[in-house]
């Protein structure tokens, strides 16, 4: 009779591991489907923040702009002056929020004499044109200056006027 007992314990014991073996495999490998899931959820994600960033870094995020280069249309005088309530003439650098007559002749002075030449330049190019000149020019951030010309370029004025608008000094508002 002791022996039965033995050998009925080991059965049990043997079917109670078997039960727990499959049901505990059975669970790695949903374990394993869902942390292929999440792991495919993260690469999806990482892909996404990699095309965020490469908009913020080309200022596309801003107003629908893209990467591409600026598509001119032609100048219209009349539409440009009734916009921005005032007298604008096509290359008039004046038309960016934050430049004045003496900021305007010291970028015409460096070569940057339209709105698509102002626009193609990176915001550091026109950090160094600024620094170099020293003084109250070093002061000025021209953070927004190349996004606003491209939209003069692209002849933009209600886009441009909006934009300007919610600007102070030229410089964004956080």
């Amino acid at each position: 009779m002791g022996s039965v007992v033995v050998l009925v314990v080991g059965l049990i014991g043997v079917l109670l591991g078997y039960i727990i073996g499959k049901s505990s495999s059975g669970s790695n490998l949903e374990k394993t489907s869902e942390v292929e899931k999440y792991k495919r959820k993260i690469a999806v994600l990482s892909s996404e923040m990699e095309v965020l960033k490469a908009k913020i870094a080309s200022g596309s995020h801003v107003l629908g702009f893209t990467a591409e280069p600026p598509e001119y249309h032609e100048f219209d005088h009349d539409l440009a002056s009734s916009v921005l309530g005032r007298e604008v003439e096509e290359n008039d650098l004046k038309v960016i929020e934050g430049i004045g007559p003496k900021i305007e002749q010291l970028f015409k002075t460096s070569g940057i004499q339209t709105w698509k030449s102002f626009a193609e330049m990176s915001v550091d190019r026109c950090n160094e044109i600024l620094n170099k000149a020293g003084g109250q020019f070093a002061l000025h951030n021209p953070s927004t200056w190349p996004r606003q010309a491209r939209l003069a370029y692209e002849g933009k004025w209600r886009d441009l006027k909006v934009w300007q608008e919610s600007l102070q000094g030229g410089l964004e508002l956080e």
